[in-house]
């Protein structure tokens, strides 16, 4: 990625990134780890609805289709729903570590126009881990998987406890995740959000 700050470089002593075992295996669509998340949620109407399933190591593949809904200028995609669907495809790399995280800086370069109506085929991977710092980076095609690029990111995640979504989330949501009796699911709604 062109211009990528000091702060997304992995510092030395930095580890490369191990898949934890229990980790979806490769191909296996990740899901919503949220029914709310404007980026996966099946219950967001005008939500991406991003699909993503595990690659090998620790990496993945995502897909969301450009809706009337995403545009900002006429016909095309708005530059703030590429740059979600960067962030949700580089958080759910989290699952493949099982590690809650959240996004503490991401860098987007918008390199062409992404009209409504097509795909944005994305790939994500996990370069490096130091202590709870969780670099990553992404690229977002159009055209089919193998298309020309239209965006990029790099990002830097840090792993964070639950109780830091219970301290700063709305009490009603927190507490409906907390009481879902799915268990996988109770832990998976407080894995990539901010």
């Amino acid at each position: 990625m062109s211009g990528t700050s000091p702060a997304l470089q992995p510092p030395a002593g930095a580890v490369p990134p191990v898949r934890h075992p229990d980790a979806p295996a490769p191909g296996e669509l990740l899901g919503a780890h949220y029914g709310q998340c404007f980026g996966c949620g099946g219950d967001q109407p005008h939500g991406l609805h991003l699909e993503a399933r595990a690659g090998e190591g620790v990496s993945l593949t995502a897909e969301f289709t450009v809706r009337p809904a995403h545009q900002g200028a006429p016909g095309l995609a708005h530059g703030g729903v590429l740059a979600t669907a960067l962030d949700e495809t580089l958080g759910s790399l989290n699952w493949l570590l099982r590690t809650i995280a959240v996004t503490g800086r991401l860098e987007t370069d918008f390199i062409r126009p992404v009209p409504v109506g097509s795909t944005l085929y994305l790939e994500a991977e996990v370069t490096a881990v130091a202590g709870r710092k969780i670099f990553s980076t992404a690229t977002g095609r159009i055209g089919g998987p193998d298309g020309p690029v239209a965006v990029r990111a790099d990002a830097l995640f840090v792993e964070v406890r639950v109780d830091h979504f219970v301290r700063h989330g709305r009490r009603e949501e927190i507490q409906a995740a907390m009481n879902d009796p799915d268990q996988l699911r109770r832990t998976r709604a407080f894995e990539v959000n901010p």
